[in-house]
């Protein structure tokens, strides 16, 4: 299984170019060093003075616990003004709700990135509750806990995965995160700084899980970092407990504090929530998909499909023509934005029991143009209504019977592998066969080593790193 990251285009020169190399299993020393440049560049942009943790280590679990109560102030303040008639402040409609997961694919496709290098000193307890935050990230190997794994699946649910259409600037943070993996034996105190900013409970995330769930949309991904993260037990708590734990005994405190806090602030750069919801525009989404779809489709209309007395076909063969193309099919009745979608011909053709172009506009696609063609009309809000009551049910249900199911059928096997040592094996499972292949006869201490690699950022979430995951759970629970 690839990791998602590794469908990146590695672009000389951007950030989605070193993104993806640092995606890849096992990152070449040119991409390493790569890495460590840009990590030194981008710590070279914090500004001291904006930097507001507390001036020693000592004062971190109050600093923390304070940020928590104005957090959760906040919220509640937030929905007492929602109750009052207040607008949603992030998403407008459950399309711009699906750009921002797509748009933060980046980041959250790498979770947890930052913390893999210091798997390789596992030996080393000053590291153990930043190895537990890590392994956590990944679910402890559960594929219905994999952090990875429950965002790819969001975004499969909800077709809007966008990398090739993402500005270069969204990859800043995933790309920081996969270079802090890379780059433990010279950024240690920046990483922990970093870890203790990332995994303080920010009000924007409750808002998101808050608002994603009023348009009908699991929210399961954001609340599980909510409750995760909490700052009693959470990986909050474990990240006050890691900064004291990695304070020096002989070597330069202050210095080492003073790196912690400019690895804090790195979590204040790229492009956050407000930034990413400003960049949404339903109209400008609209155009872009009918201008992406052109190309596949100016070739695929017989002479009779006709707008305006114009063939569909030379409508589409120019990009530049699909703005006034979009124009067209308003005048003419195809389009007919402010009443309900089923108003509108182009959208039955997309849409439906017997739609003509079934198939041609995914999820995200088609809610893009559903919240265009009824922006402002009450059919919208009604809907968006009805759909969030019918997920929640459908969520509720759903979590209610899980503890009673398996966790996956075991499918009857249609092929039968031998192995070289004349054991069978069959075809799904033949990976984990391998494995444990591989680690028998080892001891505690080389099976730990052996197992790292497949915990990386671009391994885990595949059934060998599952598996690699729980295995090193077991082990390291031991030593940890």
């Amino acid at each position: 299984m690839n990791s998602p990251a590794t469908l990146i285009a590695e672009s000389s020169g951007t950030l989605q170019g070193l993104y993806g190399k640092l995606s890849r299993p096992e990152p070449d020393a040119s991409s390493r060093r790569d890495a460590g440049a840009f990590l030194a560049e981008q710590l070279r942009t914090v500004n001291d003075a904006d930097i507001d943790l507390p001036d020693s280590p000592e004062q971190l679990e109050r600093w923390s616990l304070r940020g928590n109560d104005r957090v959760g102030h906040d919220f509640q303040t937030y929905l007492q003004a929602r109750k009052a008639g207040a607008p949603r402040r992030y998403f407008s409609c459950k399309a711009q709700a699906l750009y921002f997961i797509g748009a933060v694919a980046p980041t959250k496709q790498v979770d947890g990135a930052w913390l893999f290098g210091l798997l390789h000193h596992w030996k080393d307890r000053r590291f153990g509750a930043l190895i537990h935050t890590y392994l956590e990230e990944l679910g402890d190997g559960q594929p219905d806990k994999n952090h990875v794994l429950l965002f790819d699946k969001l975004l499969r649910e909800h077709e809007c995965a966008q990398h090739d259409a993402l500005p270069d600037r969204y990859y800043l943070q995933g790309t920081l995160q996969l270079a802090m993996g890379q780059q433990v034996a010279h950024f240690l105190p920046e990483i922990i700084g970093y870890n203790l900013g990332y995994e303080q409970p920010p009000l924007h995330l409750l808002i998101t899980a808050h608002e994603l769930n009023e348009l009908g949309i699991d929210p399961y991904y954001f609340t599980l970092h909510i409750t995760i993260d909490n700052a009693d037990s959470g990986h909050a708590s474990q990240a006050r407990r890691a900064v004291l734990d990695n304070m020096p005994v002989i070597g330069d405190r202050d210095r080492f504090y003073r790196r912690v806090r400019r690895g804090y602030a790195l979590n204040g750069l790229g492009a956050g929530p407000d930034e990413i919801c400003a960049d949404f525009d339903l109209d400008q989404q609209v155009l872009r998909i009918l201008q992406r779809k052109s190309r596949a489709g100016r070739h695929a209309h017989g002479d009779h499909c006709r707008v305006a007395g114009v063939p569909v076909s030379e409508w589409l063969r120019d990009e530049k023509r699909v703005a006034e193309f979009l124009d067209a099919l308003q005048k003419h009745g195809w389009l007919n934005p402010g009443e309900p979608a089923g108003n509108s011909r182009f959208w039955n053709l997309i849409e439906g029991e017997r739609a003509e172009m079934f198939g041609v506009f995914n999820r995200y696609e088609r809610q893009v143009i559903y919240d265009w063609l009824t922006r402002g009309s009450e059919t919208a809000a009604e809907d968006n209504k009805a759909v969030s009551f019918r997920t929640r049910q459908r969520l509720w249900r759903r979590r209610s019977t899980a503890a009673g199911q398996p966790a996956s059928a075991s499918p009857t096997s249609i092929s039968v592998d031998h192995g070289h040592d004349g054991r069978h094996t069959d075809d799904i499972d033949h990976e984990d066969h391998l494995l444990k292949r591989r680690l028998a006869g080892l001891d505690e201490h080389a099976t730990l080593d052996a197992l790292v690699p497949l915990l990386s950022p671009a391994l885990h979430h595949s059934p060998a790193g599952l598996l690699a995951t729980r295995l090193f759970r077991r082990h390291f629970s031991v030593h940890g």
